[in-house]
């Protein structure tokens, strides 16, 4: 899928691009890199990063024609990808990203967008009062917005779905029958940033949020767009109100969330997840399929299928009671 939020500089060539981010001591042959990539959905004539062990299945499988590792990691990825060693892979991916999308590191106001009374769309929505609409943005059919929301350019709204009111939504894809409530910001940059030489250099977001059929998102919620991947709720998914959802997560279908639970980048969810009010996810986890997590929770490890978890660290339900009786 092309990016619709960002323009792309590419292509460049990979030499080129090395001595723009100071890595001159491997020269490979001329050649034009067309986009930037994760590891899963790379493809030939692109490049990608490969920094933690955690990601060895995808990196023997990629399909990018270079990628930025490790010496450690190099002898992972297949014979069709060119390994470029660094030890500041994170650092450096970020850097090339910033070169294909250099408009990635702001997100300043849509400019383009005005009153939805303007546009192709009064006919068609209901609406409140100031409700500003963007450029090229698709509406389905049934559809309510609340007062003062802003739709930004190229989103997409299905068929059957409300916005609340004060809501603001960019650089995402939403399919059908899906609710937002009150005060929600979805598809705004990521919190991510390296520290380099005392300066902290801010990764480009250059993902969309991608929010599936039959999903409420509660009042006061923020999904952050993916930095280079999406960030993806499922099918039939509730989040409550004051959750946010962290670049690059993705949860399963039919999971629910209560109140004020907080994710941290790049985390997984399976399908049919339970996780109680005010519980925290770090970053780059696996929660399986079934799981159950108690409230107030802090999740620090990954947590295979049908398991029922609580506590800081969480821990088995059942060695959680027997410690707090």
């Amino acid at each position: 899928m092309s990016n619709p939020f960002f323009k792309n500089t590419g292509p460049h060539d990979i030499n080129h691009l090395l001595t723009l981010i100071d890595l001159t001591n491997q020269k490979f042959p001329n050649e034009k890199i067309s986009d930037i990539k994760d590891l899963s959905t790379s493809q030939n004539g692109e490049i990608s990063f490969f920094h933690s062990k955690k990601y060895n299945e995808l990196a023997k499988i990629t399909k990018a024609s270079y990628c930025l590792t490790t010496e450690n990691l190099k002898s992972i990825l297949p014979i069709t990808c060119k390994p470029i060693i660094t030890n500041k892979v994170l650092l450096n991916t970020a850097q090339i990203t910033k070169i294909f999308y250099p408009d990635s590191l702001t997100d300043n106001f849509d400019n383009t967008a005005e009153d939805i009374i303007k546009t192709e769309h009064k006919d068609k929505v209901k609406f409140g009062n100031n409700v500003l609409i963007g450029k090229n943005v698709k509406i389905g059919s049934n559809c309510l917005i609340g007062h003062n929301s802003i739709i930004e350019k190229n989103v997409s709204i299905g068929d059957n779905c409300t916005i609340g009111s004060n809501v603001i939504i960019r650089n995402s894809l939403i399919k059908n029958n899906v609710h937002i409530l009150d005060g929600c910001v979805i598809g705004k940059k990521g919190f991510g940033f390296f520290p380099d030489k005392n300066l902290n250099f801010r990764y480009p977001q250059i993902g969309v949020v991608i929010i599936e059929d039959n999903v409420e998102i509660g009042c006061g919620s923020t999904i952050d767009r993916g930095s280079i991947s999406n960030t993806i709720i499922g099918k039939n998914t509730y989040l409550d109100n004051q959750i946010h959802v962290a670049h690059n997560v993705k949860i399963g279908e039919n999971c629910i969330i209560a109140g004020q639970v907080g994710f941290a980048g790049s985390s997984t969810l399976g399908n049919n997840v339970m996780i109680g009010g005010q519980a925290g996810i770090s970053g780059h986890l696996k929660i399986g399929n079934n799981v159950q997590i108690g409230g107030g929770s802090g999740v620090i490890k990954d947590i295979p299928d049908n398991s029922k978890v609580m506590g800081y660290p969480s821990k088995d339900i059942k060695n959680f009671i027997k410690e707090n009786k």
